[in-house]
């Protein structure tokens, strides 16, 4: 018997290539056995599964939201879900989730830190019987694959940044998220960086959307009420349209394109608007020069810093438009995902994966990359639009995302994937489940 792992099936042997003995501490004799490969269904369980995500900290960006929106489905799919990271904000939504979170700082570069959270890890996966780890960044990456191969568990990694390497040691530190048992990229455009750059072969490559929540993002159970409120803290105007980009301020986001393309807008005549800027200020030089050229270009009475925003679907059914005029790549786009899904028109850059959530003319635009004249003629044609147009691309921008872009089916796909590898039915269960609600 494999230790902690229930009964091997014999398909299983042949990928065997070495074992160690060792016993606990009442005696028991332990084996594990250490494989080359890990090909599907080779793992049959007599237990729930285990799954460990490792991740820097419970901030509240869109990696660790897809690990708690995971950790939920492995709870609802009738395993058990650990997180190690440091604590954060979401600390409590994690909890929520059903799963056990382990304080552990995974955040430091220092290779001897690297080692030391290895063989926590390893600690970690024989205590609590860890079947398999699934990593979401880097430096948490180098430490469980240091673990997974010393404990001969599979690893899982997910490719969430662009994560650029213009030498050749960058690239080496980027690619611990390319060895994993399988690797799985949030978009297409990802998937072809993994392909392409990092040789990551079709076997072990699944690409796996990020998702919005439709139960949360619909514009039926946003009330005039939550709506209202955020009007009123923004000060919008009676009747005035309202132009949104949720965005952390800092400069690659764009912020700088949009401000320049709203002087070509306030030179045009269309119903009156004010923009929203939402997002926390991680950049805090770059926050003083945009509010410098908002100065220069008197828009001070346009446009509004918001800061972060509690309530993401009241802000977008606030909206008109939503913009993310992103300067680099985006590996995603959530948030345009989510505006979609509220039935809003959006504008993004001609690049990353905003070429695969956004359809060009029926659900929004996408205009080339920092250029505030494009930008400023995609405002004037959407905020000019008649009522009828509006309404195609509302129908098709929330058809399309339900479609392709929701959490359970990033859910499904994901559980889909630790099935492969564990011979487990997760992805199955949670199935189900979801059928009967």
């Amino acid at each position: 018997m494999l230790a902690g792992h229930g009964r091997l099936p014999f398909s299983f042997l042949p990928v065997c290539h070495s074992e160690s003995v060792r016993r606990d501490r009442s005696g028991r004799l332990l084996v594990r056995i250490k494989f080359s490969e890990w090909p599907a269904e080779t793992l049959m369980t007599d237990r729930s599964p285990v799954i460990l995500q490792v991740l820097p900290a419970l901030s509240t960006g869109g990696l660790e939201r897809g690990a708690i929106e995971i950790a939920a489905a492995i709870t609802q799919a009738g395993g058990k879900a650990i997180v190690a990271s440091k604590p954060g904000p979401l600390l409590i939504q994690l909890r929520h989730a059903g799963a056990l979170h382990v304080p552990l700082n995974l955040k430091s570069k220092s290779p001897v830190a690297v080692l030391r959270r290895a063989r926590d890890l390893q600690k970690l996966i024989r205590q609590q019987g860890v079947d398999l780890v699934h990593a979401r960044s880097r430096i948490p990456a180098w430490a469980a694959w240091l673990a997974c191969r010393r404990e001969g568990i599979p690893l899982i990694t997910t490719w969430h940044g662009v994560h650029g390497a213009g030498w050749w040691g960058k690239k080496l530190y980027n690619s611990v998220l390319a060895r994993g048992t399988r690797v799985i990229a949030i978009s297409n455009f990802i998937a072809s960086r993994l392909s392409g750059q990092y040789g990551v072969q079709p076997d072990r490559l699944r690409t796996i959307p990020r998702g919005a929540d439709p139960s949360l993002f619909d514009p039926q159970k946003v009330s005039g009420e939550r709506i209202q409120r955020l009007a009123e803290a923004w000060s919008v105007p009676h009747g005035a349209r309202v132009i949104l980009m949720p965005a952390r301020l800092t400069a690659w986001k764009g912020q700088r394109v949009l401000i320049e393309a709203l002087k070509f807008l306030k030179q045009v005549s269309v119903a009156p608007w004010i923009c929203v800027l939402v997002g926390p200020e991680t950049d805090h030089k770059f926050a003083l020069s945009l509010g410098r050229r908002i100065q220069e270009l008197g828009l001070e009475d346009r446009v509004r810093f918001a800061g972060t925003c509690q309530d993401m679907p009241a802000a977008c059914a606030l909206a008109s438009v939503v913009v993310a005029p992103s300067l680099r790549p985006e590996p995603f786009g959530r948030t345009l995902v989510e505006a979609q899904m509220m039935g809003k028109p959006v504008i993004g850059t001609a690049q990353g994966a905003m070429m695969e959530t956004v359809l060009p003319g029926q659900t929004g635009l996408v205009i080339p990359p920092d250029n505030p004249q494009a930008l400023a003629e995609a405002l004037v044609g959407i905020l000019s639009a008649d009522d009828e147009t509006l309404a195609y691309l509302a129908e098709n921008a929330r058809e399309h995302v339900l479609r392709n872009y929701t959490i359970r089916q990033m859910q499904s796909a994901t559980l889909g994937v630790y099935d492969e590898l564990l011979g487990t039915h997760l992805r199955a269960y949670f199935d189900g489940q979801t059928d009967d609600n």
